[in-house]
């Protein structure tokens, strides 16, 4: 704990009117406990204070401090916790700015083959509806659902999933956003935005293969 303050006005002093009313709330506020300040509603700003407080409280309140000893550092769990309470309530921070990272430009080139009505666009989360082919640099077709060329007949229904939410490669993500209900594109997606390194050996993907999709955006939910 500190020393004890020092009383730097006699009786006499603190009555005078040469001693202005907010050099008395400074001394309080500098040298009283928070619990002390609080009890006498003397906390918060200079000016506020003295616009409320009269003179004769001030005095009252400045022989009481020397009478009590509660000087500042005399109750400290009190202290502490006035402390947490003020920056919870005044100092909370701001929303720090995150700026987005710069990826540089996108991974994926799309050509669009059929327009769709330029009016209905996926947005994140909605569920699309999709025919589509998949097929390497060198035209080998990997995937399909189109009806007329699926291998499997339980493949020939549209492809549904959430889009924006990684369910699929994000070049399909990022480019299916930008088709409206209807257009069939072409999506060459670079490895990045595909499988990456690693490829996808189950379906003949090699690594780092950059892929060639035709898609059709048949529905939005």
């Amino acid at each position: 704990m500190d020393a004890e303050p020092t009383r730097e006005w006699s009786d006499e002093h603190l009555k005078s009117d040469d001693l202005p009313k907010k050099n008395i709330i400074t001394f309080l506020q500098d040298n009283a406990a928070n619990s002390f300040l609080s009890e006498h509603k003397l906390m918060g700003n200079i000016k506020n204070v003295a616009k409320t407080a009269k003179k004769e409280q001030l005095i009252t309140a400045y022989n009481q401090l020397f009478e009590s000893k509660r000087f500042k550092g005399t109750d400290p769990v009190e202290e502490v916790t006035e402390q947490v309470k003020e920056v919870k309530i005044d100092d909370k921070p701001k929303e720090a700015k995150v700026d987005p990272i710069d990826e540089g430009p996108p991974k994926y080139l799309k050509s669009v083959l059929k327009k769709g009505d330029k009016a209905t666009f996926p947005k994140k989360g909605d569920t699309v509806s999709c025919w589509y082919s998949g097929a390497l640099e060198d035209g080998t077709v990997f995937d399909t659902n189109i009806p007329a060329t699926a291998r499997k007949k339980k493949q020939s229904k549209p492809l549904t999933f959430k889009v924006g939410l990684g369910r699929v490669i994000r070049g399909w993500d990022e480019g299916l956003m930008t088709m409206s209900k209807g257009e069939t594109a072409k999506l060459e997606i670079e490895p990045e935005w595909a499988y990456g390194r690693k490829g996808l050996p189950d379906s003949k993907i090699p690594p780092n293969a950059k892929l060639i999709f035709e898609v059709e955006l048949v529905a939005i939910e």
